[in-house]
């Protein structure tokens, strides 16, 4: 779905934002404004227009704050938060020491923070034990009774923070009933950026500590903890279910059965080869020709870098071969959905590889691009894919109990 903009990246990204709107995290006349002062491909102007428009917003939040108005408050520091995402998206040349992508996803954080204090429902800042370190997170619960209930744990993906799942999947959960446990974990938002930890493949000894985190909370439930893989989350959260089986039902937007795969897509044959054979100075040489020219790869091969590691373009992508389900698919039990999207753009057909591999009862569901929800996780749509996921959870799992109950 082209929007706005001919360049692919731009117009997925700022649909992505857009799509936010349906739960508070964006407007559409502010994205529109925001979108029309950035010349197509025009990396430097989407910095430029996406940051002013979200410290713009910042400005109207801190306004309504002073004057009492909670609510209109809340809702700009939602707005500033995403807006600030956005804008550090695409500076990954060199993003460890890019004060931009710094100081862009702190005020992305903070606002966050800000947006949380204000709501009506109970959320927490949380810290989630991991190895020598702890894992930056927040808890969503329906309401302050302590009454336990259905969880979902939000496992984010190659680019999204632990401040998206707001309208991911946090607002839908709470209004039908279940709390959100949303974290960052290592290769993902405030970790990568604060702590450098790169993302990990066995993703068990990542999941299983926040499994652990959540059941020992007297809100939780935990017989019906759900895990909800989004974007590259989904192979993620598949992986630690083969090894850890307390979910109760696995929610995967969309399915990934082999990372490694939409780089073997995208890649020239004789280059993938010889990036394999570990001759890296021509596939190196003739990937970064490709990415001088193309906002995707360019963006693609530096973000790869800089959350899953690698020493070169080549060695990253050599490491992606770890990212596959082949050798576990099969000890996954939980009931699992796995969504699938008419143009996905960067996973074409693995839902339904995932899907045909799997021995626990699964689900394959594929939105269209007629109904405005054929994008990569269904950016675009948002409450259509929320509405498959909770319809099939309301199915699957005893329905949750009520605020009004």
């Amino acid at each position: 779905m082209s929007f706005l903009f001919r360049n692919e990246s731009f117009a997925f990204e700022t649909l992505r934002a857009a799509g936010a709107a349906a739960y508070g995290s964006a407007d559409l006349g502010e994205i529109l404004a925001t979108a029309r002062a950035i010349p197509d491909g025009d990396e430097v102007a989407w910095l430029s227009s996406w940051r002013s428009t979200a410290q713009r917003v910042h400005a109207i939040a801190d306004t309504s704050l002073a004057a009492g108005q909670r609510a209109s408050a809340r809702d700009a520091y939602l707005r500033a938060s995403s807006y600030y995402r956005t804008a550090e998206f695409f500076r990954r040349a060199d993003p460890a020491s890019d004060a931009n992508v710094r100081d862009l996803s702190r005020a992305s954080r903070s606002t966050f923070v800000r947006a949380i204090g204000l709501m009506d429902r109970p959320v927490e800042e949380v810290r989630i034990p991991y190895e020598e370190t702890t894992l930056p997170g927040y808890l969503f619960l329906v309401d302050d009774s302590g009454r336990p209930r259905p969880t979902v744990i939000y496992t984010n993906g190659y680019d999204s923070t632990a401040e998206e799942s707001w309208a991911v999947i946090a607002s839908p959960a709470l209004a039908r009933g279940y709390n959100v446990l949303a974290y960052d974990g290592p290769g993902q938002g405030a970790v990568i950026r604060e702590q450098g930890l790169v993302f990990r493949h066995d993703w068990e000894r990542v999941l299983s500590p926040v499994v652990d985190f959540a059941v020992a909370r007297h809100e939780v439930d935990a017989r019906s903890i759900v895990h909800f893989g989004y974007s590259m989350g989904a192979y993620l959260v598949a992986r630690a279910a083969a090894f850890d089986t307390r979910p109760a039902a696995l929610l995967l937007n969309d399915g990934i059965y082999d990372f490694h795969q939409a780089y073997r897509n995208a890649i020239p044959g004789f280059v993938m080869k010889r990036i394999l054979r570990h001759q890296d100075g021509l596939a190196n040489f003739l990937l970064a020709r490709r990415a001088a020219h193309s906002t995707q790869v360019r963006w693609g091969l530096n973000n790869g870098r800089w959350v899953i590691g690698g020493r070169s373009h080549a060695d990253f992508i050599r490491r992606t071969q770890a990212y596959s389900l082949a050798s576990v698919v099969k000890q996954i039990e939980a009931p699992t959905l796995i969504m699938d999207a008419e143009e996905d753009q960067f996973l074409e057909g693995q839902p339904e590889i995932l899907a045909r591999a799997m021995t626990a009862r699964t689900t394959l569901t594929k939105l269209t691009t007629a109904e405005g929800a054929g994008e990569h996780c269904h950016v675009g749509s948002l409450a259509r894919a929320h509405q498959v996921m909770f319809d099939w959870l309301g199915a699957t799992l005893a329905p949750p109990v009520t605020p009004a109950e």
